[in-house]
């Protein structure tokens, strides 16, 4: 990935392709996209029914030709056409209005750290179908430690925690630049695949998608509270019939301290491998948590318990890194260490 600030302020719109959520920044208007990645298409005829949170809503609902698929895979395009179609639905015509009076000549796009030659060439070609003439790739660690306000130009540590639904990445910053940094293929789905399969061997329960959000809410109401339960509907596993039970929400979080665990690992790698000037001043400055699932229960305090480190969840975590990429070509940082962005 190569760029610096002039190349990023020359471009008119800035992309984040996450597992979980497409968005898209358009320069001096802001965020006008942010959708789920998911797109319905009819397996017999390969149309495309509905893409965003229209697809969303499909979900598990669907006849057997139609399916629900993610085009986007852990921040990196899995299968360029359908990305490519789910695009032109969701960039509607005042979006395209806006580009004919300034064509979209260069597009930003972040990617994962140390995304692979070919996970790049996919991006670039997915943009390239909207009309970029020029497509700069962005490491989504930096994205996200702008967008979510970090003075990552400085000659100072920063640490942010990107918490994705499909992997977590951990970075430790100085001067613009990545000092250390790790991937774990661990995020929100992770966990949320942890919880279901708790409630299924502990309750003989299957679960909807919908079926997790009450356990989240019980979860965040009261973390500090042993013993609490929650009602949960799913379908029981013997009869098919829909079932409800009583679940223990401390059960729940000991089901996902294996997930957890490899984040808290990837953190201590990183550590280990910062200069120790680095570490004194991630002792003062601690940890920054970004990404659409930074906001799981339990995810700070246990970073804190470990590390010994204050953890801090950005403002709006799971915009951190388009709202970067928009401050970056809207040219609202100042350029000491910046323009070495992707080394």
């Amino acid at each position: 990935m190569t760029l610096s600030l002039d190349q990023l302020s020359r471009c008119t719109v800035a992309v984040d392709l996450g597992a979980a959520r497409t968005r898209v920044y358009l320069k001096n208007t802001g965020l006008v996209v942010d959708e789920p990645s998911l797109a319905a298409v009819n397996t017999r005829t390969g149309s495309l029914i509905a893409v965003g949170s229209l697809a969303e809503g499909m979900a598990g609902r669907t006849p057997g030709h139609i399916r629900v698929v993610r085009p986007i895979s852990g921040g990196t395009v899995v299968d360029i056409d359908m990305a490519q179609r789910m695009l032109r639905f969701l960039v509607d015509d005042r979006i395209r209005r806006a580009w004919r009076r300034k064509p979209m000549l260069r597009a930003a796009v972040c990617l994962p750290h140390d995304a692979e030659p070919i996970a790049q060439r996919a991006a670039v070609e997915t943009l390239s179908a909207l009309g970029a003439r020029r497509v700069e790739l962005v490491d989504a660690l930096i994205a996200a430690a702008v967008g979510s306000g970090l003075p990552v130009e400085r000659p100072e540590a920063t640490m942010i925690v990107v918490c994705g639904a499909a992997s977590t990445q951990v970075a430790v910053l100085s001067l613009g630049s990545i000092v250390a940094a790790e991937k774990v293929q661990v995020g929100g789905d992770a966990i949320d695949y942890a919880v279901v399969q708790h409630l299924r061997s502990e309750h003989e329960l299957m679960l909807p998608s919908q079926g997790l959000h009450p356990l989240h809410l019980a979860l965040y109401a009261d973390p500090a509270v042993v013993g609490t339960e929650t009602e949960v509907r799913g379908r029981d596993v013997a009869t098919g019939l829909s079932r409800t039970v009583l679940v223990n929400t401390a059960h729940v979080r000991e089901a996902i301290n294996t997930p957890f665990t490899a984040i808290l690992d990837a953190i201590g790698r990183v550590l280990r491998e910062c200069p120790p000037d680095l570490v004194a001043d991630l002792a003062d400055r601690g940890v920054m948590l970004a990404g659409g699932s930074a906001m799981l229960p339990g995810l700070d305090t246990m970073i804190e318990r470990a590390t010994g480190m204050m953890v801090q969840v950005a403002e709006h975590p799971d915009i951190c890194a388009v709202e970067g990429l928009g401050a970056m070509i809207e040219g609202r940082l100042q350029p000491l260490g910046l323009e070495r962005l992707a080394n």
